[in-house]
This record gives structure tokens, sequence and C-alpha cells, in this order.
């Protein structure tokens, strides 16, 4: 079970605005939490790794920090002159085992930074370390004794809550606007490689998602309550059917969707087999509740129905 949510602890700095160091401050969703936490008040210091990231961070009002998740004195650096840390970047996904190495790296350098102080740290984790039984809906009050995947964010986290840093977690889902959509991206590159759309089995396993409109404003949230051990998990859609993402790709795409065994699944996915026949509803009641957090922004198959240029 995580920390109770009920006492935060008082902000940092005076008025509640924070100097931010933010990692990932220049892909997906770090781009959008820049902007989210400058208009809220907050002064942010984004790690990039380039020129181009820099010029960008300061066109958006943000600070431009020079680093990579694999220099973790760089890390150490940024989070060193920090009033609060929120930890986005995460390395490819088709080298997962790896880059889940070097993200509890870079927690871990984080953490050795922060220990001992107020400074609150946000992890970026994912809903399957929520998740108990499958088709159990994932809640934020329950840690998974069963997940054993190389994604290793928030168990790394709880080693740093033990050695007295305020950690927390956002949980993701699927991320989605109408560009990007999470690991269903990854789905839409099979298709266009494969010409077809496929799922596993009867494809009723089930993902979580949430538009980037809506978590963006979570992270900020979540950071001003500064609560120890909390875990909010970023959910718009409980979940949604493999079926259905397949078929809404399928035709928006003009291809034939089917069904292939789940003993096909690594012939035809790949590294994404570890997912396709994943069952990982999400609640996000509590969240809600603790944050007066509520998603407004388009579903998931909604933003599927138009596809991308190749």
């Amino acid at each position: 079970m995580v920390a109770s949510l009920q006492h935060p602890v008082p902000t940092l700095s005076d008025g509640g605005n924070m100097r931010v160091f933010l990692t990932g401050a220049t892909g997906f969703i770090g781009s959008a939490v820049v902007l989210e936490l400058i208009e809220a008040g907050h002064q942010v210091v984004g790690m990039t790794r380039s020129d181009e990231g820099a010029s960008r961070l300061r066109a958006a009002g943000a600070q431009a920090h020079r680093g990579a998740l694999e220099d973790t004195e760089s890390l150490k650096r940024g989070a060193s002159s920090a009033d609060a840390v929120i930890h986005c970047a995460f390395d490819d996904f088709s080298d997962f085992v790896a880059s889940c190495e070097k993200d509890r790296r870079a927690i871990e350098a984080i953490g050795s930074v922060l220990a001992g102080s107020e400074r609150p740290m946000i992890v970026t984790s994912v809903i399957a370390a929520g998740l108990t039984n499958p088709g159990d809906l994932a809640k934020e009050d329950v840690v998974s004794t069963k997940f054993t995947g190389p994604r290793v964010s928030e168990a790394a986290g709880r080693e740093l809550a033990d050695m007295s840093v305020n950690v927390s977690f956002v949980r993701l889902p699927q991320v989605h606007t109408i560009v990007k959509q999470g690991l269903v991206t990854w789905l839409v590159g099979l298709l266009k490689a494969k010409g077809v759309s496929a799922y596993a089995g009867d494809g009723s396993n089930r993902w979580p998602a949430v538009h980037l409109s809506d978590l963006a404003p979570l992270y900020v949230l979540a950071l001003e309550r500064q609560v120890r051990g909390a875990c909010y998990n970023a959910v718009a859609e409980e979940g949604i059917a493999l079926r259905d993402i397949a078929e809404t790709i399928g035709r928006a795409y003009g291809v034939p969707t089917v069904s292939l065994p789940p003993e096909d699944a690594a012939g035809h996915f790949g590294w994404l087999s570890t997912f396709v026949t994943l069952d990982m509803p999400a609640s996000s009641a509590l969240t809600r509740e603790l944050l007066s957090w509520e998603p407004t922004g388009p579903g998931l198959l909604s933003d599927l129905q138009t596809p991308q240029p190749s």
C-alpha cells in the first residue's frame, strides 16, 4: 500500500513557486509539462542534450540544462540547484531492457542529491505497477507484487523513499494526441510495414489512456500537493480493448484487421508482444478526488481516426 495521501508537506518557495528541474523536457510529454509549469508560475530548468533542444526550451520560457540520462553527474547538477524535480525522461522502447536500466540509474542519481530534504521528486511510472490480477482495475493505493517487468521506475523511487526522499509517482497509460499515441504509435508502424492491423487472441484485453492535454496539468497538481509516497493514475479512459484499437487504425489506414493466435504474437509484434496481450484497465478515482483533476480531452479512438503521413 502507498503512504497516506492526506498530509502534504509545506511548499518550498515563497508563494508556492518553485524552481523545477525537468528531465525529458523536450520530449512528447515533457514539452507539455514545461508549458503547464510556467503557466502555473514555476521556473523551469529543462534538461536537453542538444542546441536545438536548448533553443526550444528558451523559446518556451524555460532555462536549458545540458545533460543526458546516461550522464548521472549532469542529473545531479540539475537536481542540486532545484526546489523540485520531475523525471519524465525515458529512452527508446525498442531497446526496452537497456532503457529501463538507464532509467533506474538516473532515478538513483537524482535521489542521491535530494535525500534528507523536503524537496519533492515526481517519478514517472506505468499503470502496470498498480496491477494485481489480470483484468482487475489498477488502483492508486495498491503497489503490485506481481509486476515483474523490466520497467523499475517505481521500485527505484520507493527505494529512494527509504532514503528520506520526498518522492511521489505519476503512473502513465497510453498518452495520446492526433500525432502520437504511446505504444499504439508502434502498432501503426507495424501496420504500415506489414499491411495488416493485428491483435492477439480475441483482443478483449484493455489499455487505459489519457490525452496529453489532461496529463500535463496532472504533473503540476501532483507537484504542488507534495504528498510523500503518493501514486497518481493519469487515466481518463479506464480501458480500451486492443481489438477496438486495431480496428480503428485499420480503418484509418485502409488495411484489414486480423486476429493472431497468442502463440504467434512474438513473430508479428516483436518487442511489442510483451504488451499486446496485457489486460491492464486502471482506475483514477482517487487521483481525481485528491487533485480535483477532471480530464476533458478527446478519447484515444477519436485521435486514432486521423491517419498520419508516412
